[in-house]
């Protein structure tokens, strides 16, 4: 008796799906199950389609393409689906056992003649159909609660993956995935050094890794060796079959005792990166929506596993590059207290353009360097790092600041040209260099920088500071308040290397910190300079006192503080922000310098005295209100605002006169002193003319002559006094003037 009369006599169709030509064959009997006329038949694959369920002919597709991944037609696969008519309605249910049929593996049995079931040398499938007994069906309530479990498991799985941003983190995650049904004894990750494979984490019951042999060639007869090769997912479902399939191995895994073992391929992009083992101390028969849930898992893993890979490799190359384009170690400073910060933008590798150096100089005294690249990638964290290199070299010369600066953006400006990027004025350098498509930026553009330069005499306390389109400096009071320093500046370096810098001398007295900071400190949230120093402002008054690295911490965090949004809106909370979001938009680096007080303490109820120093050129009247806002800001917190505004409306006068009446500069010293409550303030502007001031009498209409007038009448003490080439006009206030 042939084989398709035993088949036929006991209700059993075969049929065979070339799906490179779209084609089904079936024999008499499972025609009849389908409802077609009981004789042999090739179909379209569409007819077929349109009589299973849509929900079943998606299970059948996924069936085979878990079959295909796993190596084809080495495992028998079964599965089961509705028939439905014309109206959608179920009509009964068949199970089919099927298999794939590789290229060359022979020929199918159509059930008619023998034909060859795969075409054209592509993939077949083949199988047997049988109608499913109403004793036969599971029970659907059942079905479906293990369906929606592992629907469940797999989209929390997911979740949690996707939020593991590290190596480590993924690991804990794989080593923890438990759901009833599935609760492996063992969980391990391996990957590929080399021509070896290398255990990456392993929980479970304690393994004898040495005589396994890891790392492990991949000759060795293993399943996580077998499956790093060909791609493919090894399921063992009994000891008997592991010892048997791997005998050299099975001695080390007899002891634990375990019952079924999964190894799945972890696949990016076509490439296996690694091997995922799920052990179980129970049995199990890895049927295909185990398999299914299984490769589900495995794919997510992999994702999880090559982005936190990618993560952990630019956290090492930020890292890296922070550490080897990072400044000197900070050395000590006799008479100066120096603390530094630098954050890079929550974004790409966390590197940039910004950078500090404090550099001691051969005369014993110390160079204080600030600047911000253009651009926050890896080319603007090479420019910094050369120019960096050679502002120190520079430095380290004996040249003075603004010798300093010249001399590095005409080095700026030849990185761009010998780079073939454009010149300083946007002409073209070198020939076809810097080429890029539209859009992109080319590689060798040059870049500009912002820098700050100070030379700083820690014994005296004074800054000579040259600055190059930088921010400010500003110094900050022991009690709270802020003023930012007017500084002569010229344009970024490498904009106009044949121009100079102009130097500014600034004071600090002992207890003063002088702050110098990038624009990422100041501009962050979209909002302008002058918003920035408020800001910085408010965040000194709430900490008066503190140590410098409590104030460099309480700095970054009125950066973060800032809302996300930008605009000149209020502030908003930290936690106001979606997650992930950074207060930074920008690099930021900080240098605080603070000069020791001598002796240590300032005496019970005073305060450190405050002092500014200011030069008001004759071409330079804007700066007479500079002038006003520091001595406003030096008054901060005198309690009679007539005494404040007196001596401002004093020192506005004196200023405007010496502009008037002189040729020359002025130059503005102001200092207070004293216990709180009984300060008293000095202004000093000295210029070149050795004129005296001279009493005048103006008339009712007069437009000038009342300055003497205004000094007599609102100063506790003023006066006149020759000095070398030129003299000094002085005067005095009083914190209680007022009350008097």
């Amino acid at each position: 008796m042939r084989t398709e009369d035993v088949l036929a006599a006991t209700r059993v169709g075969t049929w065979a799906w070339d799906d490179a030509r779209g084609v089904v064959t079936v024999d008499a009997v499972a025609a009849e199950l389908y409802g077609w006329p009981p004789e042999p038949a090739k179909l379209t694959e569409a007819a077929v389609r349109a009589r299973i369920h849509v929900e079943d002919f998606a299970k059948i597709e996924r069936v085979l393409a878990l079959a295909a991944s796993e190596g084809g037609g080495r495992v028998v696969r079964e599965v089961e689906y509705r028939l439905v008519d014309a109206h959608n309605e179920v009509t009964c249910r068949l199970r089919s056992r099927m298999r794939i049929i590789e290229p060359g593996e022979g020929p199918g049995r159509s059930g008619e003649g023998g034909e060859r079931a795969d075409g054209a040398g592509s993939p077949a499938v083949v199988g047997t159909v049988t109608p499913v007994r109403s004793s036969d069906r599971r029970e659907p309530g059942g079905d479906w609660e293990t369906a929606r479990a592992r629907e469940t498991f797999v989209l929390r799985t997911g979740q949690a993956l996707s939020e593991a941003n590290s190596v480590r983190e993924v690991l804990r995650v794989v080593a923890t995935l438990s759901m009833p049904g599935f609760t492996p004894d063992g969980v391990a990750v391996f990957d590929r050094e080399g021509d070896r494979l290398r255990l990456l984490d392993y929980q479970g019951r304690p393994m004898d890794f040495y005589h396994l042999g890891f790392p492990m060639p991949m000759e060795t007869p293993y399943p996580g060796t077998e499956v790093m090769r060909t791609g493919r997912a090894v399921y063992v479902s009994s000891p008997e079959e592991y010892a048997r399939r791997y005998p050299g191995i099975w001695p080390v895994i007899a002891p634990l005792q375990r019952h079924a073992w999964a190894f799945l391929p972890l696949v990016v992009a076509g490439r296996t990166i690694g091997v995922w083992l799920a052990a179980f101390d129970y049995a199990l028969d890895f049927d295909w929506e185990e398999r299914s849930t299984f490769s589900s898992i495995a794919r997510m893993v992999a994702q999880a596993l090559s982005r936190a890979t990618l993560n952990d490799t630019e956290r090492e190359l930020s890292a890296d590059l922070q550490h080897a384009m990072g400044p000197s170690p900070m050395p000590r400073v006799p008479g100066l207290a120096i603390a530094a910060r630098y954050v890079p933008t929550g974004a790409g590798l966390q590197v940039g353009g910004d950078w500090y150096d404090v550099i001691p100089l051969p005369s014993g005294r110390v160079a204080l360097v600030i600047g911000d690249v253009q651009g926050h990638d890896v080319r603007a964290a090479a420019v910094m790092a050369q120019l960096r290199i050679a502002l120190r070299a520079y430095a380290s010369e004996g040249h003075h600041p603004d010798a300093v600066l010249s001399r590095a953006s005409r080095f700026l400006a030849s990185l761009g040209e010998s780079s073939g990027g454009p010149g300083p004025r946007g002409d073209g350098g070198a020939a076809g260099g810097g080429r890029a498509e539209p859009g992109e930026e080319p590689f060798g553009e040059a870049r500009f920088a912002t820098c700050l330069y100070a030379e700083a005499d820690p014994a005296s306390g004074t800054f000579d500071i040259a600055r190059a389109g930088h921010p400010e400096p500003a110094v900050l009071f022991d009690d709270g308040a802020t003023q930012p320093h007017p500084t002569d500046g010229g344009p970024p370096l490498g904009v106009e290397p044949s121009l100079d810098y102009p130097v500014t001398r600034l004071s600090l007295q002992p207890g003063e910190t002088l702050l110098l900071c990038t624009d990422g400190l100041l501009e962050t949230g979209g909002r302008d300079l002058d918003a920035g120093w408020e800001r910085v402002g408010r965040a000194v008054a709430g900490v008066p006192g503190t140590g410098l690295e409590q104030l460099a911490d309480t700095l970054l965090e009125s950066v973060d503080q800032v809302g996300a949004g930008g605009g000149s809106g209020a502030d908003e909370d930290a936690s106001a922000r979606p997650p992930g979001a950074h207060g930074n938009e920008d690099d930021i680096a900080l240098l605080l310098l603070r000069r020791e007080t001598p002796g240590g303490q300032v005496p019970r109820g005073g305060v450190p005295a405050r002092r500014f120093v200011l030069n008001v050129g004759q071409s330079e009247p804007a700066r007479i209100a500079q002038a006003r806002r520091q001595l406003g800001t030096l008054l901060h917190d005198w309690t009679d605002s007539d005494v404040v505004d007196g001596a401002v409306l004093l020192l506005s006068e004196v200023l405007t006169n010496v502009l008037t009446h002189t040729d020359g500069d002025a130059m503005t010293v102001a200092e207070t002193g004293g216990l709180v409550g009984d300060r008293t303030l000095r202004v000093e502007v000295t210029d070149a003319s050795d004129a005296l001031p001279q009493r005048r009498e103006p008339g009712e209409l007069a437009s000038s002559g009342r300055g003497l007038l205004l000094l007599e009448e609102l100063a506790d003490a003023w006066g006149a006094q020759p000095r070398g080439a030129g003299k000094t006009i002085w005067f005095e206030l009083g914190e209680r003037s007022g009350a008097s």
